[in-house]
């Protein structure tokens, strides 16, 4: 399993200018930090300078998840403890995303091998995703309970067939190949923190 120090960084992590900011308090963001998993395990503490996508309230059913506001961590002070989130229908980030599809008993039972545009990403708690990554195929995690909908699997800003100067780019462009087992892929999410589907 490929897994991550951090959550994403840098500066090619914003694809798209969609931009509609959201002060949170950090308590209110999940999965981050210590037992932040439903499984009792831990994601990475979010610093100044990391990206991840975030589900905004609760995270239980009696708290109201999967009808959860998801965005895009912009910046973060841990001083104040706020973070400041994109929560823009549209923006497309940079992320990593787990290929699985279901659990069975706690664990990542079947994966995707052919990600297509389009399909959809869900805001994960589960133990199986490492340390850096919140997003997975699955709506359900290993608990059996709905994740929230975070978007969609979508083209980054290099991966049109003709967004290259000077000709086609061929290498970069869609349909992907993924491994048959499960594993974390840097892709991009096209997010869409307005239309919530319970699984």
């Amino acid at each position: 399993m490929t897994t991550y120090a951090t959550f994403i960084s840098g500066p090619g992590w914003s694809q798209a200018p969609q931009h509609l900011p959201a002060m949170v308090a950090l308590g209110d963001v999940w999965p981050e930090g210590l037992g932040s998993e439903t499984g009792g395990g831990d994601k990475d503490v979010l610093a100044d300078g990391d990206h991840p996508v975030l589900a905004i309230g609760g995270q239980t059913a009696a708290d109201g998840r999967p009808y959860n506001l998801t965005g895009v961590v912009v910046s973060y002070e841990a001083n104040s403890g706020l973070v400041i989130m994109n929560v823009a229908l549209g923006a497309i980030v940079k992320a990593y995303v787990g290929n699985a599809l279901t659990y069975v008993a706690g664990d990542a039972a079947t994966f995707e091998t052919a990600p297509v545009i389009g399909q959809p990403v869900y805001v994960d708690d589960s133990d199986d995703l490492g340390a850096g990554c919140t997003l997975s195929l699955s709506p359900l995690n290993d608990g059996d309970l709905a994740n929230p909908m975070a978007g969609y699997l979508w083209y980054c800003q290099t991966e049109y067939q003709d967004g290259e100067v000077g000709g086609p780019n061929i290498d970069a462009v869609w349909p992907l190949s993924w491994d048959e087992e499960y594993g974390e892929f840097e892709v991009c999410v096209f997010l869409t923190p307005a239309v919530h589907y319970a699984a």
